[in-house]
């Protein structure tokens, strides 16, 4: 399926320039409680019905989307159907996994309202749940008909969720341009945007992110280089996740944002990344982000859920590394001695 991405200022004109021509029997939204009471009004949906589920990656698991099935099921969605995903990373993640495995799978629309989802989860067509204490362990790759960006829902957006989105847009610098890299770590980013500056540089971290999907829609290729960073960042926040009753989770952005750190050092150790670069994007992370919950004692459990990584093919853990900015090597392997470095390297600066 061929999916519209589309930029726009407008979201009521373009919804109903998306569904021009459709012929939905129903339509539902999904949200959690937030953006049901601040998003879902700004779209002007009069004839659809909404699913709320509640907020947080705890909730993305078999048990919420065992609820969305339910509902749609009883509230008489069919193959012909339309689910639009209105929130974050979450919703987006399993509003999109519900779609693709209810009645074999009906159409959906991503409006994501978070930095993070806009640059990241809404796009490319990955879907899941977290399962059994790991990260988006069952899924399935499933296209939108559509993802409909708009800054404008920045504006309602903490700095701690404003963050989160960085940290992958700091990624795909990484992956892009020296220049681009500059940008995101030399400009008082992203203290100084307004809405048309924040509209086109979550563009232009989308359309880098797109390129990588259109060129390996299925990740078998050089789309894995998007994980860069992720191996650690999920490893993270399962252990986050296990600590949940007793601690706040672990955000998927902090998580990337400190997998990019151990990524870097590994990159410079084992591929020769330079080490300015290398050291002015740590300045950066170490300056925004809060300084990592974990202790050494916790490597063991680290590793172990890091074998567990989906991304593995082997015994070997296995990592996106840089050979320098825009430069990148996939499948790249370290000892369990040279994550720990990595680890203490994240820890200790």
């Amino acid at each position: 399926m061929k999916s519209e991405l589309i930029s726009t200022a407008d979201l009521r004109k373009t919804l109903d320039d998306v569904l021009r021509g459709k012929s939905y029997d129903r339509i539902f939204t999904l949200t959690d409680a937030t953006t049901a009471r601040l998003c879902l009004p700004l779209l002007g949906l009069q004839n659809s019905e909404n699913i709320t589920i509640d907020e947080g990656e705890p909730a993305k698991s078999i048990e919420t989307l065992q609820y969305i099935w339910q509902q749609l099921e009883e509230r008489g969605a069919r193959r012909h159907s339309l689910l639009i995903n209105v929130g974050g990373g979450m919703v987006s993640d399993i509003g999109g996994f519900a779609a693709a495995t209810f009645k074999r799978g009906i159409d959906h629309i991503n409006i994501p309202t978070t930095l993070l989802a806009m640059v990241d989860a809404s796009i490319g067509g990955k879907t899941g749940v977290n399962f059994l204490g790991l990260k988006n362990n069952i899924g399935a790759f499933r296209m939108p008909v559509a993802t409909i960006i708009s800054a404008k829902f920045l504006q309602t957006l903490p700095l701690h969720a404003i963050m989160c989105g960085v940290a992958e847009m700091l990624k795909h610098a990484l992956l892009d341009s020296p220049q681009h890299l500059a940008e995101m770590i030399n400009d008082d980013f992203p203290f100084n945007a307004d809405a048309d500056g924040w509209q086109k540089k979550v563009m232009r971290s989308v359309q880098i992110k797109q390129r990588f999907v259109d060129a390996d829609p299925f990740e078998s290729g050089c789309r894995k280089a998007l994980n860069l960073g992720h191996t650690f960042a999920h490893a993270f926040e399962a252990l986050s996740l296990r600590r949940a009753k007793t601690s706040t989770p672990l955000s998927h952005g902090y998580a990337v944002a400190y997998g990019i750190v151990c990524a870097l050092y590994l990159s410079c150790t084992k591929c020769r990344f330079p080490q300015d670069s290398m050291r002015q994007t740590v300045r950066f992370i170490t300056e925004h982000y809060d300084r990592p919950a974990f202790t050494c004692d916790d490597y063991e459990e680290l590793l172990t859920l890091m074998r567990h990584d989906k991304k593995n093919s082997t015994e070997k853990i296995r990592f996106v590394l840089l050979k320098n900015i825009g430069e990148y090597t996939i499948d790249a392997d370290a000892s369990d001695e040279e994550i720990r470095e990595a680890l203490d390297f994240l820890r200790e600066g």
